[in-house]
């Protein structure tokens, strides 16, 4: 018995994703004979390319189940099967990673596609699943969908098995996989690490940093380095002597230490640390009736942006959805082009500004909203969030538009006297990636507080 299954993911660090969508099929050799498929809620944004490719947003997983809503039923119809998947080493070991965060012992055995598909059809040019069945006249519809994936990976294991007669390769490809086991000296270094969020620093034989890490379970992390057979990961293993670790309390405050202390120390088993240009910003204009205009542009040269992007397409999709959500005009925000009519919105979500009909007064209050959600120029901002325990609160510190400093405060003390701020905050240096750091985290996460004095 066999379960074809595909996941798709958020994309991120390794191990530290999440599943976005998962569909099993469970198979008898002839037929589906029971099925699953659903949406997950990942419980963490999903990275703009992974968006872009599967077109599944965060939007759309904010009701999903989590995925320990559905992990009996996805028990249930794996029971006494043969997990079978394209790639299945991604597959297995997202559901076995999703399964350890339950405190749950996942395994089973697995057969991968890509690798039956290289020995029963060689003569094939590439082994891609998309480009692999469609020059096997196998349809395939929703294309990095986990439904469409896996409906044509069943029909091309079906193929695959009735070119395997003597079943033999298919038993020669089957695969388990026994949880690794930490090396013994390195134990010893993981029981010093919490399973909280924070930076650990690894270091060789020399006492020389050779690496940072960033984690929300900082054991859980550095344990899958240690055992993970990627070849960074073995010479990490190979290295270390000793490590240290820094609490954070939550991930901003790890993203932006992490960014600024790896360019300052360069590590030796690091990427080379680079600098984060935002590639385009949402910019701000009053047209000559007098209304506020949006636009996005490369940001490369002005960066006088009230928000920053990677890209050109997380760009237009923030403006977008903020134009619909302010019920503002497409036109006067760059999305389209103005013409001899009204905008396509007009009038369920726009109010008539492309038409003159909706006063300069009452459409610039609904932009100056937006502005004010998404500018970084404030005189004082104080972003409170979580701590590093549960008596204290963390505060990233921003001044006219710059990333000032961080601090970790008790709950009973008044933060926001300056007297205070100053002694608690640790300044950090001017740093123009930090504020594209910043505000791409608050796009996507919400801090526990935020006060402007």
């Amino acid at each position: 018995m066999y379960a074809i299954v595909d996941v798709e993911t958020t994309g991120g660090r390794f191990n530290e994703e999440g599943i976005t969508e998962v569909a099993i099929y469970k198979f008898d050799g002839h037929e589906i004979i029971d099925q699953f498929a659903s949406l997950i809620n990942p419980e963490q944004p999903i990275q703009p390319f992974v968006v872009k490719l599967t077109g599944i947003n965060n939007q759309m997983l904010s009701k999903a189940p989590k995925f320990y809503e559905v992990a009996k039923r996805i028990i249930e119809i794996l029971d006494g099967t043969v997990l079978v998947a394209h790639n299945a080493n991604f597959d297995f070991r997202m559901l076995r990673l999703e399964f350890e965060r339950l405190g749950y012992d996942f395994d089973m055995q697995t057969l991968c596609t890509v690798e039956l598909a290289q020995q029963l059809l060689p003569e094939q040019e590439t082994f891609s699943l998309g480009k692999l069945v469609r020059n096997l006249g196998i349809p395939i519809t929703d294309r990095h969908r986990a439904t469409g994936d896996a409906l044509a990976t069943v029909q091309l294991f079906k193929l695959l098995l009735n070119k395997d007669t003597g079943k033999e390769i298919l038993k020669k490809s089957l695969k388990s996989f026994p949880k690794p086991k930490v090396p013994t000296n390195l134990k010893t270094l993981l029981e010093k690490l919490p399973a909280s969020t924070g930076l650990y620093y690894l270091y060789n034989t020399d006492n020389e940093l050779i690496y940072i890490g960033r984690s929300r379970n900082m054991r859980k992390s550095l344990t899958s380095h240690f055992t993970s057979e990627r070849k960074k990961s073995k010479e990490l293993a190979l290295q270390t002597q000793d490590l240290r670790f820094e609490k954070t309390g939550n991930d901003l405050i790890a993203l932006l230490k992490e960014h600024l202390e790896i360019k300052k120390s360069k590590p030796l088993l690091n990427k080379k640390p680079r600098r984060i240009l935002p590639s385009y910003g949402i910019y701000t204009a009053v047209n000559q009736a007098g209304y506020i205009t949006f636009y996005v542009k490369s940001a490369r040269r002005d960066k006088n942006y009230l928000t920053s992007f990677s890209n050109l397409k997380s760009a237009r999709t923030f403006l977008e959805n903020k134009q619909r959500e302010h019920q503002l005009c497409p036109v006067l925000c760059g999305i389209e082009k103005p013409g001899d009519g009204s905008c396509s919105s007009y009038p369920e979500e726009c109010d008539g500004a492309c038409l003159d009909k909706e006063s300069i007064e009452a459409y610039n209050i609904k932009a100056q909203a937006l502005i004010d959600t998404v500018h970084f120029n404030f005189t004082r901002r104080l972003l409170i969030d979580r701590g590093r325990e549960a008596t204290e609160r963390s505060v990233i510190l921003i001044e006219n538009g710059t990333v000032k400093g961080y601090g970790f405060v008790n709950l009973q003390i008044q933060f926001t006297d300056p007297a205070i701020l100053k002694n608690i905050i640790t300044t950090i240096p001017a740093d123009p990636d930090a504020r594209h750091i910043v505000q791409s985290y608050l796009r996507q996460r919400k801090v526990h507080r935020v006060i402007d004095f």
